[in-house]
């Protein structure tokens, strides 16, 4: 409901205030948080955690990614839960397969013993705020999700998008002409692509990385993810992935559920001697530029000797 009610707010700003500078920046913000919140709920949806008959939430995340974002749900699903079953590992993980531009983890030392520098990798905690959080909404995952689409014949979902791009043009063409119209557009999916590049590493990019260690479930989910201590704007900010630790051993939890269960899970934990980890919301922000940090200056001594 608030998120449609923000698309509504977003389109009104405009419409009453007009195309000056003032109500088009209000108007981006209001769908930049729309957006944001659109790939927390598609998320919920797409681990059928919402309605109790599978096919509502499937259809449901069509909706929510297609027609609301301008994306692919099935496109979604086969990189998430690739993800799931196997977090923090190279190849398997496409969240943390990102290299030669980015190196992560084992694969700063090992291009770094190979004398592999495509670009300067001790300097990656700065480059990442010029390509990482700007761009992988508007670059990356538009690219890797119009192919995957093509590709794979997801006509329905190109459907779908389809109907999100002609809906925003139709809405706001109209006041800024389609070159005005297209940098709005860029201006939203740039903020929120911030907003999802944040909230989403902040608990698997400072864990640990690298090739499979053919560990048991538990502990494979919890030595790549850790907890942000709750409040109910970071439950809201977060989408509830501040208990990213719940959300990966039991993914199709709803997700008003986590609160209740985190005592048990931090309760089993320690009765196993498993590290249940939680940080300050700030802390974990900083920790993703001191992990990246930290990667490249392991590539940087591995490469000079």
């Amino acid at each position: 409901g608030h998120i449609l009610a923000m698309e509504v707010l977003a389109w009104l700003l405009v419409y009453l205030f007009g195309p000056g500078w003032v109500p088009s920046t209000l108007a981006a913000l209001v769908l930049a948080t729309s957006q944001a919140q659109c790939w927390c709920l598609q998320h919920d949806l797409g681990h059928t955690s919402v309605f109790r008959k599978s096919q509502w939430n499937h259809v449901a995340q069509q909706f929510v990614m297609g027609q609301l974002k301008g994306f692919s749900a099935h496109w979604w699903n086969f990189r998430h839960f690739q993800h799931h079953a196997k977090p923090n590992i190279f190849h398997k993980d496409p969240d943390v397969t990102v290299a030669p531009v980015f190196l992560l983890g084992e694969s700063s030392v090992e291009y770094g013993k190979k004398k592999r520098r495509y670009l300067p990798y001790h300097r990656q905690h700065l480059y990442f705020f010029l390509i990482g959080p700007p761009l992988l909404t508007l670059v990356n995952f538009e690219v890797e999700n119009l192919a995957y689409m093509l590709v794979c014949m997801q006509w329905t979902d190109l459907l779908w998008a389809a109907s999100f791009y002609s809906r925003f043009f139709l809405c706001y063409a109209p006041f800024y002409g389609l070159p005005g119209a297209l940098l709005l557009f860029v201006a939203v999916r740039v903020l929120e692509s911030h907003w999802f590049v944040w909230i989403t590493q902040m608990n698997h990019i400072p864990k640990e990385i690298g090739h499979e260690k053919h560990r048991d479930w538990a502990s494979s989910q919890l030595a790549a993810t850790c907890n942000v201590e709750p409040s109910l704007f970071i439950d809201w900010f977060s989408g509830h992935l501040n208990f990213q630790i719940e959300h990966h051993l039991f993914p199709t939890m709803p997700r008003h559920n986590y609160r209740r269960v985190a005592p048990l899970v931090k309760a089993l934990c320690a009765k196993h001697g498993l590290n249940y980890e939680v940080k300050p919301f700030l802390t974990a922000l900083v920790d993703i530029v001191g992990s990246l940090k930290k990667s490249g200056d392991v590539w940087l001594e591995a490469y000079l000797h």
